[in-house]
């Protein structure tokens, strides 16, 4: 991972955007729901150096603050859809059978929509709101993991050390947890970290869309709804936060990437 200069750069890029949301309320310059309406649509100048939006606020603030949020939903929403797509594939990869035929005709199910579209009823029937966004996006995430997962199970309870812990005795729950899983996480972490990007995707659509998080909340997907109206008076409005997903997401699939290769050892054949 280290010899991987271009994943090095993404995991620097990284750090850099989760420290300055973690310091948002010290470094933003202003509060980011200030409503400043005699400096509303005001480009970038000193006093705001990525301008003002509809209501004067201050870009540069929001976009800060909104990274705190956009960042978490794609965590948790990666934590939720892994912790439920592991369980699913390691119950079924290991016993196979009727379970397992019931488990990925589940999982067939929510493979045949489109993630977003799945993401999207998920909130129709949840509500609007931050909670029902991670929750949403980490159901339409869940079958990623579920396959991943019973691919590799089923390859590595047939090796020696699951037999050995089946003679001993153990129970199930612990040779699959204790035994199967760390033999099989490798590919897991790999996973979860690209599908960090496309979970701060999903989760910045549903806030365009207006279905995730509500005003007057910063977040890098409202504030692109926001900004819609004025592409050609105010470009601003979208152009930065469409910069701060961009980048976002661009480190996260370099650093992917870069795990692929380090935990992967094919790929040296």
């Amino acid at each position: 991972m280290i010899k991987n200069k271009a994943a090095i750069t993404g995991l620097g890029i990284l750090a850099v955007l989760a420290m300055l949301a973690l310091l948002a309320p010290q470094i933003s310059p202003y509060d980011p729901n200030q409503v400043d309406m005699p400096h509303q649509l005001k480009g970038p100048a000193p006093s705001h150096p990525l301008g003002t939006d509809l209501y004067g606020r201050d870009i540069l603030s929001r976009i800060l603050w909104g990274g705190r949020v956009t960042l978490v939903v794609g965590l948790i929403s990666v934590a939720i859809a892994a912790s439920i797509g592991i369980v699913l594939g390691l119950v079924s990869g290991y016993y196979g059978g009727a379970i397992d035929t019931a488990i990925m005709r589940f999982v067939d199910i929510l493979l045949s929509f489109p993630r977003i579209l799945l993401a999207l009823t998920v909130v129709g029937m949840l509500g609007t709101g931050l909670l029902n966004v991670m929750v949403a996006v980490g159901i339409a995430g869940i079958t990623g993991y579920a396959r991943l997962v019973r691919g590799t199970v089923q390859s590595a309870k047939k090796q020696a050390y699951v037999e050995a812990a089946q003679a001993v005795g153990c129970q199930d729950v612990q040779i699959l947890f204790r035994h199967i899983l760390p033999n099989v996480i490798g590919p897991v972490i790999v996973l979860a970290t690209l599908d960090v990007a496309s979970a701060i995707l999903a989760a910045s659509s549903l806030s365009f869309l207006g279905l995730g998080v509500q005003p007057p909340t910063a977040e890098w997907g409202y504030m692109l709804n926001e900004g819609r109206a004025y592409l050609r008076s105010a470009p601003w409005i979208t152009f930065f936060p469409g910069i701060a997903i961009m980048i976002s997401v661009l480190s996260i699939n370099i650093v992917g990437d870069g795990l692929r290769d380090a935990l992967d050892p094919k790929l040296e054949l």
